[in-house]
């Protein structure tokens, strides 16, 4: 997947910081047909929903710190 497939997107922010760090781990990506009543998709489906209804989220301190440290790092600091 690449930056550009992801210009004009939905969620484009979220999957550029993605694509910063998901080669730091072994990340093996599997398609799943959503709506086909596979448990982890169900769930997954759920929280999302829940939590796009919600007015203010918590900000994950742990992906922003590894976001902070990728970008020094780049920047050679």
């Amino acid at each position: 997947m690449g930056k550009e497939r992801i210009s004009g997107k939905k969620n484009a922010d979220l999957w550029l910081r993605f694509l910063e760090i998901y080669k730091k781990h072994v990340v093996k990506f599997i398609w799943v047909k959503g709506h086909a009543n596979h448990p982890e998709n169900e769930r997954c489906d759920e929280l999302a929903v829940k939590a796009s209804k919600q007015k203010e989220l918590l900000i994950d301190t742990e992906y922003e710190r590894e976001v902070q440290k990728l970008k020094l790092g780049s920047l050679g600091i």
